[in-house]
């Protein structure tokens, strides 16, 4: 028997045969025989199971035909029409690159966070705009000569300094202790982005710190020495907030500190700097403005809550739960509400106060936003929005005491104006 008869007789039954006939190609000569048996199998075979002759294959005429019905493919010289340039790089390498002095400018600035200025300049403004008010209300017009505009901005640009330096030096020693290394929407990070060497934003800072005090000294000098202590303390204050292992921010001692120097200290000082003496219907006032800020500080620990956990370092927004810290940051928000209201409705209280219940908009959308979210990028919006709660509250409030203390001495400006 032949090997090809052998074949047949294997070969499984479940492979389908296609027989393809070709017609009588030569002379009218009968038949010939041109059919090509092309045997595929209907399943996947594997090479355990089927021997190498059974594998079917393909005649090699079969694959000639083929070869003459592929179309003839030429190869075409390609050039370019027009001359190719390299485009200039969007992006330099960094041994090429120069920053200007403008860009470090921007850089420094925007690291300082000049936007959480409003938390020392507002209560700054209250106090120096109750000493006028003062002023006005026991000598009128005439008084405006005993208000001192020179030490408002020389104040005014003391504690601005000291803020800033306090700012740059939190960016420092947080980066020592691991704070805010992945914490995509803190302010800052000079040195976490690789901007600008530690060493050079502490140094900046102590620079800024010292030439706040040294301005602060100046005023105390023409002022009393109450306000050196006063000066003395805020700079204790932006030092220590975060400065060494045993930070008062890491103490749970944040918010206390927060509502102290951003409430009384910079609204007394401030009134102080004008009057030359203390007044306890100035610290009433003070609250107002430090209650604001201590909400502000407030939800940012709880929007920083995960990364100061993981550094170690102890906040109240991370010793407490969600529902607490929501319940302390409100009960803030109210009470600086409640403080207007005791001050503005009393019979002969200066009503116009009551002008920062304009902000109430604001406020709404602040609770909604404290109620509904408990994402990091949540409560960054609402952070914004507090701090902008706390800008337009202190403003209206201002506005209000003004206008109390100018409305009643204006028919008065008339006479002194005629000779």
């Amino acid at each position: 028997m032949s090997q090809q008869e052998l074949t047949n007789k294997e070969q499984p039954a479940k492979e389908l045969e296609i027989a393809e006939h070709s017609d009588t190609i030569s002379n009218g000569k009968g038949k010939k025989q041109g059919e090509s048996e092309i045997k595929a199998s209907s399943q996947i075979v594997t090479a355990e199971s089927v021997q190498a002759e059974e594998v079917p294959t393909i005649p090699l005429g079969s694959l000639q035909t083929l070869s003459t019905l592929q179309p003839e493919v030429s190869v075409h010289s390609v050039e370019a029409s027009e001359a190719v340039s390299t485009p200039t790089p969007l992006v330099a390498q960094p041994a090429e690159y120069r920053r200007s002095v403008s860009e470090w400018s921007r850089i420094w600035w925007e690291g300082m966070r000049p936007r959480y200025l409003i938390l020392s300049a507002m209560p700054f403004l209250l106090g120096s705009v109750l000493a006028l008010v003062h002023i006005l209300s026991l000598r009128g017009p005439l008084g405006l000569g005993q208000w001192h505009p020179q030490r408002f901005l020389v104040g005014l640009l003391a504690v601005v300094l000291l803020q800033l330096g306090a700012n740059l030096i939190n960016d420092y020693y947080d980066y020592l202790r691991g704070i805010d290394t992945s914490n995509t929407l803190g302010p800052g990070k000079l040195i976490q982005q690789g901007l600008i060497k530690p060493t050079h934003v502490l140094a900046f800072g102590l620079v800024l710190l010292a030439g706040g005090s040294l301005l602060g000294l100046l005023l105390a000098l023409a002022a009393g020495w109450p306000l050196l202590l006063f000066g003395l303390l805020g700079l204790l204050a932006a030092y220590f907030y975060s400065a060494t292992r045993r930070a008062l921010s890491s103490l749970m001692l944040g918010l206390p500190v927060a509502f102290c120097v951003y409430g009384p200290l910079i609204t007394v000082g401030a009134y102080y700097l004008q009057q030359a003496q203390l007044s306890g219907q100035v610290l009433l006032y003070s609250l107002m403005p430090g209650l604001l800020a201590t909400a502000f500080v407030h939800v940012n620990d709880m929007r920083d809550v995960e990364d100061d956990a993981q550094a170690g370092k102890r906040t109240l927004a991370n010793t407490l739960g969600l529902g607490l810290n929501r319940v302390l940051f409100l009960a803030l928000l109210g009470g600086a509400y409640l403080v207007l209201l005791i001050i503005g409705l009393p019979h002969n209280a200066p009503h116009l106060a009551l002008i920062a219940l304009w902000t109430l908009p604001t406020l709404v959308v602040v609770v909604s936003g404290i109620v509904r979210t408990d994402l990091a990028s949540g409560l960054h919006l609402v952070l914004r929005e507090t701090l902008k709660l706390e800008a337009w509250f202190i403003a209206l409030l201002v506005v209000g005491l003004l206008l109390s203390a100018i409305l009643p001495i204006l028919p008065q400006v008339p006479s002194l104006a005629l000779p």
